[in-house]
């Protein structure tokens, strides 16, 4: 797995909601390798540093609260999870799944399980978007005919 790939998997994985990454999980064939967890889940504190306009000089916004977690195959592979908040059983599907998706036999499977997570979760935007949408209100000035 090339590293962007495995970036973007990253990325949906953490991005993915518990129930659904639990489900994966679960869903996971029988046959798949063992795995010790080697880290974790710990919980800590990271700086979220920002832009003023994106593009300004960057600053600490403040901490957010992630957990973080590393698991071993019995095959060798090596799995990372990180999430925002406090848990360590997300942390733990992230790095499994992560794990997995590093495998010849199962990185199809956990690729296709990413993009699931990443249609379900544009769906979520989607939805949401929608419905703010509802309730936009447009401001506009009129001129008053005075010169």
């Amino acid at each position: 797995m090339s590293e962007v790939a495995r970036q973007s998997l990253l990325r949906s994985l953490a991005l993915a909601e518990p129930d659904e990454l639990a489900a994966a999980v679960r869903d996971l064939p029988q046959d798949v390798p063992g795995h010790e967890v080697v880290r974790g889940p710990e919980v800590g504190l990271v700086m979220v540093r920002g832009r003023i306009g994106g593009g300004g000089a960057p600053f600490n916004a403040g901490e957010a609260t992630m957990t973080r977690c590393v698991v071993r195959l019995s095959t060798g592979e090596v799995g990372f999870g990180h999430v925002l908040g406090r848990d360590g059983e997300r942390a733990r599907h992230v790095a499994l799944l992560d794990a997995l998706g590093q495998t010849p036999r199962y990185g199809g499977r956990v690729g296709a399980v990413a993009a699931a997570l990443d249609a379900a979760r544009m769906a979520r935007t989607a939805a949401r978007a929608a419905e703010v949408g509802a309730t936009r209100v447009d401001f506009f000035t009129m001129a008053r005919g005075e010169d």
